[in-house]
């Protein structure tokens, strides 16, 4: 038998809020990226949502530098999806974004040396080389009509922030551009940190339970209900649906158990390894290359429980994923100053 992988796992914890900042490169849930490469930022563009073309938000980053590489010295996957409920759908990842940036050592932008864990009055960020969307921290190309003192990605993120703030100062002539703002539209600021998983697998997990589904399944076949099913579908289909069904859900009993030992972790970490999938059926069939032409790798993955803290819970429809996988180029290849999209798979429960 293999040995297990050891594996990252990622929780989530509150800090000081200038440990977020860039030049920190850190690994964080919410609030606005903290930007790797400062210049050239994403387009509003490339961050819109591929289902109603509207701007997305920033979800997560995760600091993961490449030592195989010298330009890839510091490295960061960042996640942005639409707050649109409606753009969620079931095993389908077109309302999620996923961007990797690199730089080495000796940049245009950061020290070689770590920073000081101190703040500062002149932050190291995006905002020295173009204005920002004031709120979710990307490109701002559009201006407030009015003042001409704010910038905005979108009309969308205009008027969230007409209506929150910018009404009250445009009229008074008092816009603090220094000061932070919060916005509903925005997920709740968080540090990601990380442990190695220990983990010991149970014998026979779920085999127990998988016995007890195929004795319901067939006593439910000889029942007046089942023969009234079964005349509907032939034998070898309903095996197989059977077969499928077990299978499934001997996966998310082994995925139950394997996060039952720490159930608060957000985040599983195994570059190069495979995902911790909830169902068989709904696994990628292939995995598209890089743009560079090398294959990619399953880098990391979100889990469901990142959900509870990011408030969106609601009755309804709401934002939801079973697990979000991120797969990035297996070579970590040369962007420069660049950020190049990555894939995401997307599975939920059905």
């Amino acid at each position: 038998m293999a040995a297990e992988r050891n594996v990252e796992l990622g929780f989530v914890e509150e800090t000081e809020k200038f440990l977020l900042k860039s030049r920190f490169f850190p690994s964080k849930v919410g609030g606005v990226p903290a930007w790797l490469s400062l210049n050239p930022l994403p387009s509003a563009e490339e961050l819109t949502c591929r289902v109603c073309s509207k701007p997305t938000v920033f979800l997560l980053q995760v600091y993961a530098p490449d030592s195989s590489t010298s330009f890839a010295f510091h490295r960061t996957v960042f996640i942005f999806i639409c707050r649109n409920d409606n753009c969620c759908k079931a095993n389908c990842a077109d309302n999620l974004i996923v961007l990797r940036s690199q730089l080495p050592k000796v940049n245009d932008f950061f020290r070689s040396q770590p920073p000081a864990e101190v703040p500062i009055e002149n932050e190291i960020d995006a905002s020295k080389y173009a204005k920002l969307c004031r709120v979710c921290g990307g490109v701002g190309p559009k201006t407030c009509g009015k003042c001409g003192c704010v910038s905005y990605c979108s009309k969308e993120h205009q008027a969230v922030d007409w209506k929150a703030y910018h009404k009250r100062e445009c009229s008074t002539n008092k816009t603090d551009l220094k000061a932070e703002k919060s916005y509903a539209v925005l997920f709740p600021e968080f540090e990601i940190v990380t442990e190695t998983e220990i983990y010991t697998p149970k014998k026979d997990a779920g085999q127990t339970s998988e016995e007890e589904k195929m004795r319901q399944y067939k006593e439910f076949l000889e029942s007046n209900k089942g023969s009234d099913f079964s005349t509907s579908f032939p034998e070898k289909e309903l095996q197989s649906m059977a077969s499928q069904e077990t299978v499934d859900d001997k996966q998310i009993r082994k995925f139950k158990e394997r996060i039952s030992a720490e159930p608060d972790q957000i985040l599983r970490y195994d570059k190069g390894g495979e995902p911790l999938w909830i169902s068989q059926s709904t696994c990628p069939v292939s995995i598209p290359d890089c743009s560079c032409g090398a294959p990619r790798q399953f880098e990391f993955q979100v889990l469901p429980h990142l959900l509870s803290h990011l408030q969106v819970d609601k009755l309804g429809t709401s934002l939801d994923w079973g697990t979000l996988c991120v797969y990035t180029c297996s070579n970590s290849c040369d962007v420069g100053n660049q950020y190049v999209k990555e894939y995401i798979f997307k599975q939920d429960v059905v």
